[in-house]
């Protein structure tokens, strides 16, 4: 007969709220094991005594075999000298213990519910709040640790006799499911009136009165499982403007959620890798290429001039019963879905806040009664060389960690930036980037960052020992730093954008640096917003940048591009008389505007050097006259993107050819770095623009022709100059890995171009995947820094 053995395994990872004990439990019958199963906060405790080969097949089980909503990151396995014998498996209580911990991030409605919800038969038809193991709520609703009733906002409301029984059941599909309830039991949704303000309906016909003011037009702010939507029907135009006016929000993209997919893809393109995204549990907001056909179930002015359209699916329940509800009114296929908030403020997650800063909004809240305790906005994806490519990383993803190969112990926060602030609270060797919440230029934001920051540090059981934030002196992020009375270590945000990619990638070695953004502050007190950076853990060396010019106006340049693409005019013309003649030609501005801002660049008032490559992109797209302005951030960039894909589409162009250095590149900065020529790229787009002046060209088209094979020919040779680049330090340094960062990669067609270029030079390019490379990552670059200064002695603050 077979020995016995006794083996103790902790099972770390997403395996809390899942119906992980359950299964372990099945796994253990199945394998005649004997012993118990436990949560233990970080982590799963079991014991199993059997057999040894009925042990290692439980133990392979385990592995293999895990509830589908879990993810196991790591399993330990220990033999143990006992004498004590199991009679047989049980699922004992949680207990509270110190060690890696894996919050589960909130899960869309599973099918099985879905099916529930929908059946007249079972005891939970049409309950707004439907869940299972596999699905619900989790981090919005979590209290404590370790994930236990008891401990989420679900505390309030006792389970009635029925969900008890399913609850303590392990045979059950509820079984140990937290927000677990029924129609009985569970939070009530209700209609509240903004005219007054009091609640007006309860139940069944406070969803039927929200959907019939979404069918008759008008708007509905609706509380989902991380804080409120704005919502309308989103093939009536009337109603999607009359929500552009009164959120005052001219032209930004509006997310929208459809029915099923089969109409997503009746409406737009959706690969497979794409469509496994799109239903799965996360359902994130996906940036899909609109399909160039007539529709009546999606009006433009959701996405004016934009070939893509953010799309997602019913991942709430009540999300769900807007679209089907058993009340004889008809519902569009696609409904907006625009994050319920002020603009620059956090989204809006409780009654109060929605009625003082939604009741203009809207005609009528749809809320119910359980608490959301951790803000989550939606998450926000594009695909790049079919695979996701993350722009917001907040619900469904956070806060799982980032795993790297650091042989750290330690415990830091890095408070992020200024916009698309997220922060990041790294332990040992993992990071974990917070939920997305918002721009700080609000104090509403500035108060959200505070409070999430604590309850993480709450949820994690971790007491940093340093705080890393950005260099800027009047970041808010900044201020909110030095306040939390830790040592503060201040990165350089284009070292920190790169340092992002790098931990994502879990590259611990030297890399070329491309980061390339807005603006960021220097450590030569300039802008800076295109460099390239020598950079590993330790520090970074700026070896090249764009061509600085001279960034007038101060904010207002960030939203008129005319005024860099003035700026960068004069930079190129040989008197402020030549200078004049071209901006009169191009007609960027009136004679007057010309006239001040020439002045203020002459004598540099309001004016700071500048490489913005943000900014450049405002200007080229102001230049050839395809935008002029911004109603929101980067527009003007994304509409010069949407043109040079145009033309690649249509000419199938899409090689870039490295040019001679020195075609490319001069010596000429006072510090030794190479510079981008791109005043060349400036000239050849006022040639192209002039020359469609003098000619006259009749026909429409064939200027816009003209201007979108210029919008490439733009993104062409900033790649080629980043390649070139690229290439040289190489020859100089030896370093064949570059690393691409920054908010303006997410433009795909400049990403492309340039990875291309330097992977056919050689190069082993890093990009990012689930880590945005806008400033939404680089709290993540920051904790990676901060973790390596505390743990290597002598690591130097940049």
């Amino acid at each position: 007969m077979e020995k016995e053995i006794t083996k103790k395994i902790r099972v770390y990872g997403i395996v809390q709220g899942v119906g992980f004990r359950p299964t372990v439990s099945r796994h253990a019958d199945s394998c005649k094991i004997r012993g118990s199963v436990s949560n233990r906060g970080p982590y799963v405790e079991i014991f199993a005594q059997g057999s040894e080969t009925a042990v290692n097949l439980f133990i392979e089980k385990v592995r293999t075999c895990p509830p589908k909503r879990a993810a196991i990151l790591k399993v330990s396995e220990e033999i143990l000298d006992t004498k004590e014998k199991y009679p047989d498996f049980s699922i004992i209580e949680s207990e509270k213990t110190k060690g890696e911990i894996f919050i589960s991030p909130d899960i869309a409605i599973c099918e099985e519910c879905k099916e529930e919800l929908y059946d007249p038969k079972d005891r939970r038809y049409l309950h707004p709040f439907i869940n299972c193991t596999c699905c619900g709520p989790r981090l919005t609703i979590l209290d404590a640790l370790p994930y236990d009733r008891e401990r989420t906002s679900m505390k309030e409301f006792p389970m009635c006799p029925e969900c008890e029984a399913e609850y303590y059941n392990p045979e059950s599909r509820r079984y140990d499911a937290q927000p677990v309830c029924c129609n009985m039991c569970g939070p009530e949704v209700y209609l509240i009136k903004t005219s007054d303000r009091t609640i007006d309906m309860k139940g069944s016909d406070a969803i039927t009165e929200a959907r019939r003011v979404i069918s008759e037009g008008g708007i509905v702010a609706v509380k989902g499982i991380g804080g409120f939507h704005l919502c309308c029907d989103a093939s009536n135009e009337a109603a999607v403007e009359l929500l552009r006016k009164r959120k005052r929000r001219p032209a930004k993209p509006f997310a929208v959620m459809a029915r099923n997919p089969d109409v997503v893809q009746s409406v737009c393109e959706l690969s497979k890798e794409q469509e496994e995204i799109l239903t799965g549990h996360q359902k994130p907001i996906l940036l899909l290429v609109r399909k160039e056909i007539e529709t009546k179930q999606l009006c433009s002015s959701v996405a004016p001039g934009n070939p893509k359209v953010g799309v997602m699916l019913p991942y709430a329940p009540v999300q769900l019963l807007l679209f089907q509800y058993p009340d004889g009114i008809k519902m569009p296929d696609f409904l907006v879905m625009t994050s319920g908030n002020i603009s620059g403020a956090p989204i809006c997650r409780s009654d109060e806040e929605a009625l003082e800063e939604l009741s203009e909004f809207c005609d009528c809240i749809l809320s119910h009664n359980r608490k959301i305790r951790v803000r989550a906005d939606d998450s926000v994806m594009d695909f790049y060389k079919n695979r996701p490519y993350m722009i917001r990383r907040s619900r469904g993803y956070a806060p799982l960690p980032i795993q790297t190969s650091g042989k750290w112990k330690g415990q830091v926060l890095a408070v992020g930036g200024e916009l698309k602030n997220t922060f990041c609270i790294g332990v040992d060797s993992r990071f974990y980037p917070s939920a997305y919440v918002g721009d700080l230029e609000d104090l509403r934001t500035v108060n959200a960052l505070k409070e999430t920051i604590q309850r993480m540090e709450t949820l994690l059981e971790v007491e940093p020992s340093v705080v890393v934030c950005d260099m800027h002196p009047k970041y808010n992020s900044t201020v909110v730093a030095e306040e939390l009375g830790l040592p503060v270590l201040k990165v350089q945000h284009h070292y920190a954008h790169i340092l992002s990619c790098m931990a994502e990638n879990d590259w611990m070695e030297q890399v070329i640096g491309v980061s390339f953004d807005g603006t960021g502050y220097g450590t030569d007190g300039t802008i800076w917003g295109g460099e390239i950076l020598l950079a590993d853990l330790d520090g970074f060396r700026r070896i090249g940048s764009i061509e600085p010019f001279l960034q007038a106006g101060g904010d207002l340049s960030a939203k008129e591009g005319w005024r860099i693409a003035v700026s960068l005019i004069w930079q190129i013309s040989e008197s402020k008389d030549e200078a004049m003649q071209i901006i009169q030609k191009l007609g960027l501005c009136e004679e007057k505007e010309a006239k001040v801002q020439l002045a203020m660049l002459e004598r540099k008032i309001n004016a700071v050097e500048s490489t913005s490559a943000g900014r450049l992109f405002d200007g080229i797209s102001a230049i050839l006259g395809i935008q002029k302005k911004s109603s929101f951030e980067g527009e003007a960039s994304m509409a010069l993107e949407f043109a040079a894909e145009a033309y690649e589409k249509r000419s199938g162009e899409k090689k870039i050819n490295v040019l001679d250095g020195q075609k490319c590149l001069t010596e000429s900065a006072d510090d030794g770095r190479e510079l981008l020529l791109t005043s060349r790229l400036v000239r050849a787009a006022v040639e192209v623009v002039s020359n469609i002046g003098e000619n006259a060209v009749a026909e429409d088209t064939f200027d816009q022709d003209l201007i979108e094979k210029a919008a490439y020919e733009f993104h062409k040779g900033l790649a080629e100059q980043i390649v070139t680049a690229c290439i040289h330090a190489k020859e100089k340094t030896g370093c064949q890995t570059a690393a691409l960062s920054g908010g303006v990669f997410q433009n795909g067609l400049l990403l492309r171009l340039t990875e291309d270029g330097l992977i056919a030079n050689g190069f082993h390019v890093l990009t990012h995947q689930m880590i945005p490379p806008n400033d939404g990552g680089i709290a993540l670059g920051q904790a990676f820094y901060g973790m390596n200064h505390e743990c290597v002695e002598e690591a130097p603050i940049l």
